[in-house]
């Protein structure tokens, strides 16, 4: 179409200006601690509490054979809250005693074909459980109705059906391990599986191989195996026999082959090590000597990990179970100073154990100067989702849940707090009832109380971050607002490294940029903001370096948190003031 007139008319042009800026990419929780079963120091997203459960169990049985109790870990009960209260993704990287001692369950003997190897010899092919830990193991003799005595909700087992040797392929159930041939419950479905490399429907390429393990050395996971998993629950630990071109040039399949391919069957898993600490302290018993059966070193390794930024993304970080202790304080340093190198989340961390009064509280708050973390007490007792019986949590175990629900109804930049963002109606009660000369302590101590009021219920009522002096990024809601902006702001700019560095790069950078913090104006994040990227900072010698720099000023809402009403009372007859 002619953009100008050569002669006489009329030329009308369009000018489209409702370009909508690319939203950010959201992120969600992660949480490091101990879990039922699982992938061991292999940080796993799940995007709902159900899938959690799948992947991670709920509830365990610990104690000696005459006095065992059943427990579930803050992990479950943290990831519970979190979830029903709006929460969309959680990362959780598991953590055990040592992860040396745990390790992954194997398949039984799967029979093959008359022509193949012969009766207790290697199966055709072996798999293993993606989840580490003696609970996979559901090896045993099969009972009535194919019944396994040691399976159970938290292991599985495999099964073969459909197998052809005349086209060479075959079905793998993965069921759970306490079902029957009756009634069985098939957890995944994989079909027209081959043992031909050559084909699409190798069994490897379809389930995947690969294993997945933590260098501590190189602070990163290593990968080994080619195809990557999409199975939930196992993976091909090794092909014994292969079936390359299983059919000859007339379309029959080979002799050497066919016997090769599995009869149909069905088998456990076994062969799993790696036991839940005996004797380990649960609840509000845990100590600094034993916090769920684990101790601070524990955590070391995925607290690591988690300081890499690119490969992992998240929001908001949680450690229920460790807490401000001279056992613990190497490890909450260490989380501290990757938050603050990170710039992306915030640490919800505990001031204390179970039965601790404020002065403690304080004391270990003051320790901490940061505006990445916040603290949150008293302790507080809930129905656990896994046992049905009262538990006492720390705080952290339900403080994501109030961080999900407030996003999840407004914006990160509003207050995580107050009666309408900062219920907490999953909590029976608080271990202490705080009146407010007390809050006005933990306040001033830069701890956020959880307080108890009559006819309203049990309220998170503080959002102040760890940080000492007094500024903006002291309060929660100002430290999620830069976080959310730093976050979306970051992404357009990893667009535009090595492009020209031109008026055409800074607009591009402006275009996306300015809408994006209107929209967040808008949404009362900001009372204003300027973006300048011009000449004016961008230089003839700033470009000759390879640099592009942008200055962004906010003026961040503050929120309400101290309100004064002033009742005067006058004599009849006084005029009120207009």
């Amino acid at each position: 179409m002619a953009e100008t007139l050569i002669s006489p008319g009329v030329l009308a042009r369009e000018n489209d200006s409702s370009f909508v800026s690319k939203r950010p990419v959201t992120v969600g929780a992660a949480i490091i601690g101990p879990t039922v079963k699982g992938p061991v120091e292999v940080p796993t997203v799940v995007t709902t509490y159900s899938q959690f459960t799948t992947l991670f169990g709920t509830t365990f049985v610990s104690g000696s054979t005459n006095d065992s109790q059943t427990y579930s870990y803050f992990t479950s009960i943290a990831a519970y809250n979190y979830f029903i209260n709006g929460g969309t993704s959680l990362l959780v990287a598991r953590v055990v005693s040592s992860s040396a001692d745990y390790t992954v369950a194997t398949s039984s003997l799967i029979p093959t074909g008359s022509g193949g190897p012969t009766s207790g010899g290697p199966s055709p092919f072996i798999l293993s459980t993606l989840s580490k830990g003696a609970i996979m193991n559901s090896t045993s003799t099969e009972t009535t109705n194919n019944a396994l005595p040691s399976g159970s909700s938290d292991n599985v087992r495999w099964q073969i059906v459909n197998a052809n040797s005349g086209s060479g392929t075959f079905d793998l159930l993965v069921r759970r391990g306490d079902d029957t041939s009756l009634t069985p419950t098939v957890l995944e479905t994989w079909t027209g599986l081959s043992l031909d490399p050559l084909s699409g429907n190798y069994i490897s390429r379809v389930i995947g191989d690969q294993v997945e393990n933590y260098n501590s050395t190189n602070v990163q996971m290593e990968i080994s195996g080619s195809y990557a998993n999409r199975s939930n629950y196992i993976y091909v630990k090794q092909v014994n026999f292969t079936t390359p071109n299983y059919f000859d040039n007339n379309g029959v399949a080979k002799n050497q082959y066919t016997g090769s391919i599995p009869l149909n069957a069905s088998g456990a898993f076994g062969g799993a090590a790696g036991e839940i600490m005996g004797g380990a302290n649960f609840y509000q018993n845990i100590n600094s000597s034993n916090t769920q059966g684990l101790v601070g070193g524990n955590y070391d390794n995925m607290i690591d990990l988690l300081s890499n930024k690119d490969d992992y993304q998240f929001n908001v970080l949680l450690t229920p179970g460790l807490y401000e202790d001279a056992s613990y304080s190497s490890q909450i340093s260490e989380i501290i100073a990757n938050t603050q190198n990170r710039g992306d989340n915030i640490f919800i961390l505990d001031p204390v154990k179970y039965n601790s009064d404020v002065s403690t509280v304080v004391s270990a708050a003051a320790t901490r100067n940061t505006s990445y973390a916040a603290e949150y007490w008293p302790w507080c007792q809930i129905v656990d989702p896994g046992t049905g019986n009262l538990a006492w949590v720390p705080a952290s175990t339900v403080i994501a849940g109030v961080y999900a629900y407030n996003d999840s109804v407004s914006e990160p930049w509003f207050a995580p707090a107050g009666i309408n963002r900062g219920g907490l109606s999953q909590v029976v009660r608080a271990e202490q009832r705080l009146a407010q000369s007390q809050r006005d302590t933990l306040y001033t101590g830069k701890v956020n109380p959880i307080a108890t009021f009559p006819g309203t219920g049990i309220v998170v009522y503080g959002q102040k971050t760890l940080q000492t002096r007094a500024s903006a990024l002291d309060r929660v809601n100002v430290r999620r607002l830069l976080i959310a902006l730093k976050s979306y702001i970051s992404q357009v700019a990893n667009n535009l490294v090595f492009e020209q560095n031109s008026i055409a790069t800074r607009n591009q950078f402006l275009s996306q940029v300015n809408p994006y913090l209107t929209s967040v104006q808008q949404r009362q994040g900001l009372y204003a903001y300027k973006v300048i990227m011009d000449d004016s900072n961008n230089t003839p010698d700033v470009i000759d370096r390879n640099e592009l720099v942008g200055q962004i000023y906010l003026q961040p809402t503050k929120t309400a948190e101290f309100i004064y009403l002033d009742f005067n009372v006058t004599p009849t007859g006084v005029t009120f003031p207009a």
